[in-house]
């Protein structure tokens, strides 16, 4: 999909996104100019992973839907593989592993195919029941309860729930004349990161009430209602641009995808704190690993989806 065949509310808005990192990036040279005596190399690494994932992200956006598609699927596969990394696994599940990463093309195969009745079925139903069978058959039996339910929950979690961003993609412009598919996709994932951000700066500045302390120290409830204020507005003011929503929608839609990505977000903290870690991995500098990025998508990504399947398609 050339430049030229993209709806102009799409193109605008992702020239946005480069304009605010480029304000970001002389934001942060400023920084380090006026203040050289403090160590900002964590914000500069933060900065420059922006524009790599911002600049990725733009180009499967915009040279059609087939390589979006592909483009999610290697998150997804990406995701599982560090998922898979940190969590402790049994000799004999590797053996079943194969099939975990078998579902991955399949998944995103039914997205591209827009067979919606085996895309919502598939994870939870038919590997749910063929995964634990094979892992029997292997024959060992201890620790078969925890192996089974932490390699679903991964599926789950980093295939299935991801995969509904890229289902967005295959809606019909005749239920969003604003871009179709993909300006919702957009509007999902700038929301989603716009929270998380607006969440932690929040938070740093004017959170003392933790939510959660024993579980993630930093996430405080002035972070929260801060994130759900500014979300909820850009959820408004952006929802005439790119979807279909009138203002009682787009205001749920602010609320629903800043508790969502809140609980997320918090969800993957409680894994790290569990196994001992401070991130999912180091593929991101500055931000840690895939799973750090995409742990709030897991949870806004199928609840977007279902209501805006159910309101507009």
């Amino acid at each position: 999909m050339p430049w030229a065949d993209l709806h102009p509310h799409l193109v605008w808005t992702l020239g946005g996104i480069f304009a605010l990192l480029a304000v970001a990036s002389l934001s942060t040279a400023l920084l380090s100019w006026r203040h050289p005596e403090q160590d900002w190399m964590e914000l500069r690494q933060r900065v420059r992973t922006w524009w790599l994932m911002a600049t990725v992200f733009a180009v499967a956006m915009t040279l059609g839907r087939t390589v979006s598609l592909v483009f999610f699927a290697c998150i997804s596969f990406l995701a599982l593989k560090e998922y898979l990394s940190m969590i402790p696994t049994r000799r004999a599940d590797r053996r079943v592993l194969f099939w975990s990463y078998l579902a991955i093309p399949l998944q995103y195969w039914w997205a591209g195919r827009e067979w919606y009745g085996m895309f919502i079925i598939f994870i939870p139903v038919y590997v749910f029941l063929f995964l634990p069978m094979r892992m029997v058959l292997i024959g060992d039996t201890r620790g078969f309860l925890s192996a089974v339910g932490t390699l679903h929950w991964g599926l789950m979690t980093t295939v299935f729930s991801l995969s509904h961003l890229a289902y967005l993609l295959t809606l019909p412009t005749s239920g969003n004349p604003n871009g179709g598919g993909p300006a919702l996709a957009l509007y999902l994932v700038l929301l989603t990161q716009l929270n998380d951000v607006s969440q932690y700066v929040v938070g740093k500045t004017f959170g003392a009430r933790k939510v959660a302390p024993t579980v993630s120290p930093g996430k405080s409830l002035e972070g929260l209602l801060g994130g759900v204020g500014v979300t909820t507005v850009l959820a408004v003011a952006m929802a005439p641009w790119l979807t279909p929503f009138g203002l009682l929608e787009s205001v749920l839609v602010g609320i629903l995808i800043s508790l969502a990505g809140f609980a997320g977000d918090l969800t993957i903290s409680a894994v790290k704190r569990d196994l001992g870690l401070k991130d999912t991995g180091q593929l991101l500098p500055g931000h840690g690993g895939i799973l750090d990025r995409v742990d709030s998508i897991s949870y806004t990504a199928p609840l977007f989806f279902h209501f805006t399947f159910y309101l507009h398609f």
